[in-house]
């Protein structure tokens, strides 16, 4: 794929042509600016947009979100949407790590009211969160809990007393997909989820103690009780062994099926089932579980940093600690859409793989590279029309973390970001180089093209004083 290739449609929207091959249904949409699409052009990205383009009952674009890099079937940063009775779905368009996303928790506290207490608040967080590669957490779940979680998410961790009923209210789906089918995840996913709830794992996940640098929209940000110096706490995480293993699980049995349904790919990490298959459904249903233990584990780990708050701050903290939202990135989901005409609604199986859900008036939350910025913005009635609700979810790779490793030392880093006033606490000094600044795009950058292209509109910037790593 080369710039000669597409045609700019407008200062940030490019279009690779339906003609560009011709195994293409329908055409690519690019959304970047001329610098970020020079950083996608380096990867096989785009071309990955072209291959989705040739799915069976995809619809109006193959979206490519301007954090996009390469992934494995669809790239990360895609969107994709089915139409139910002639489309399929495939795990490479959700990605291995299911209802990978992100929480905020604001408080009421300002940065330099609680300065002096930010190392101690990251080693608490550090000592509460279990962090790392297959690091279990405080619970070893029976057969009867596990299935209990993955049936009803969030509500679960509720019922449990490790959630507030405003917890739910503020929180994508309430934190359940009712579509969840426990007896659809495999014994192995299970055993190698029983242990791992509460905690983030390693990767790009974090959790961030953040204060709010900037307030680009003074009327949504009171909306979302958002004020300048103020603390924030960030939590990105997914569904850990658990969503990987789905994800592998289905893979292997959608390959073994293509025959079946007379599906010919132009790779086979785009193994799929025709959404109304008893294959595509048992996904479905399996994906949703996943995605439900995601939400389980996003919420009891926010009850380990209202424990480690309360630690720091008295035994009165622990609910100071509230949600603003919760929204999953790696996900599909039925959704009600306008046709073209604006006329007639219908419903669209929406993928999401490494792109958040930007519906009108709700949170959207994007995550930057560690030491950097993240922001909160608001989605738009033009997503709707542009990018079925989507929106970006991060800065984007430009660097594989083998390369990141050969050029960033970790403890440098460590060194570097604490010079900067961010405290850290990680396990893994290799861990800590992969998600190096440098590996990824600017994410002031990827968050002005969503802006300036109405996608979602900028409402706080947020920068991070302590980093918890896995």
């Amino acid at each position: 794929m080369e710039k000669k290739n597409l045609i700019k449609i407008s200062e940030y929207i490019w279009e690779i042509p339906k003609d560009f091959r011709k195994d293409m249904l329908v055409p690519g949409r690019v959304f970047a600016s001329e610098k970020i699409l020079n950083d996608i052009l380096t990867d096989e990205s785009l071309k990955q947009v072209v291959n989705v383009a040739t799915l069976p009952g995809i619809e109006k674009y193959s979206l490519a979100m301007p954090d996009i890099h390469e992934g494995y079937g669809f790239a990360v940063g895609a969107v994709a949407a089915m139409n139910l009775e002639t489309g399929v779905i495939s795990p490479g368009g959700i990605g291995f790590d299911i209802n990978c996303g992100v929480r905020v928790l604001k408080s009421e506290r300002s940065y330099d009211e609680i300065r002096d207490k930010i190392s101690d608040l990251t080693a608490a967080i550090y000592k509460e969160v279990p962090s790392g590669v297959g690091r279990g957490g405080r619970f070893k779940l029976t057969n009867k809990e596990l299935d209990a979680v993955l049936g009803k998410g969030a509500e679960e961790m509720f019922k449990k007393g490790f959630a507030f009923e405003k917890d739910l209210e503020n929180c994508e789906s309430n934190g359940r997909l009712l579509e969840a089918d426990p007896d659809l995840v495999s014994k192995h996913a299970k055993d190698r989820g029983r242990d791992q709830l509460g905690t983030i794992g390693a990767g790009n996940h974090f959790v961030e103690i953040q204060r709010v640098d900037k307030i680009f929209d003074g009327v949504n940000a009171q909306k979302f009780g958002l004020f300048e110096n103020q603390i924030c706490v960030m939590i990105h995480c997914g569904s850990r062994g658990l969503g990987h293993q789905v994800a592998t699980d289905y893979i292997r049995l959608m390959l073994s099926a293509l025959s079946k349904y007379s599906i010919k790919l132009v790779d086979n990490q785009l193994a799929c089932s025709p959404f109304d298959s008893k294959e595509g459904k048992s996904y479905f249903s399996a994906m949703s579980a996943a995605a439900n233990f995601a939400w389980a584990n996003r919420q009891l780990i926010t009850w380990e940093v209202r424990r480690a708050w309360e630690k720091v701050f008295g035994e009165t903290a622990f609910e100071e600690l509230t949600l603003i939202y919760d929204v999953a990135h790696n996900i599909a989901k039925i959704e009600n859409y306008f046709d073209e005409n604006q006329t007639k609604s219908k419903k669209y199986l929406v993928h999401r793989k490494g792109a958040t859900r930007a519906f009108p008036n709700q949170p959207v939350l994007i995550p930057g590279s560690m030491g950097t910025a993240s922001y909160i913005l608001i989605g738009t009635e033009n997503s709707l029309k542009e990018s079925f609700g989507s929106s970006c979810h991060g800065a984007g790779r430009i660097m594989s973390r083998t390369k990141a490793k050969k050029m960033v030392r970790g403890s440098k880093l460590k060194e570097e970001l604490e010079a900067k006033g961010i405290s850290v606490r990680a396990g893994s000094m290799s861990g800590l180089a992969e998600e190096a600044p440098l590996a990824y795009k600017d994410v002031d950058e990827v968050v002005e093209v969503v802006h300036r292209v109405g996608l979602a509109k900028k409402v706080a910037r947020l920068k991070p004083v302590g980093v918890i790593k896995g």
